[in-house]
């Protein structure tokens, strides 16, 4: 059986819980590399959203509220290819050739 929630399909058990939920994991994990400042502005937005399903969903929030205490989230090996810089056409590369 597809789990389709709102024309998305989950393709990693992440997404799956995302979607079940309704709740960005990386809000409350955080991602691998972020600077002080950004740390600070998604624990902000963490809390006023973690606030707002205490309200509504307390099963949830308390989820949520445990993944405040977790590791950020390792990211799977993207399907893309990434960019490979080529050298610049008339320009040399550095090389150690004796003068």
């Amino acid at each position: 059986m597809k789990n389709i929630v709102a024309g998305h399909v989950p393709v990693t058990a992440t997404e799956f819980i995302e979607l079940a939920l309704g709740i960005d994991l990386e809000l409350f994990t955080g991602p691998a590399v972020e600077s002080a400042m950004e740390r600070a502005a998604r624990l902000d937005v963490a809390h006023e959203v973690l606030a707002e399903l205490w309200e509504s969903d307390p099963e949830t929030a308390a989820y949520a509220e445990s993944l405040l205490r977790t590791l950020p989230l390792k990211r799977q090996p993207s399907s893309r290819r990434r960019a490979v810089r080529r050298p610049v056409k008339g320009r040399v590369a550095f090389s150690a050739v004796a003068a």
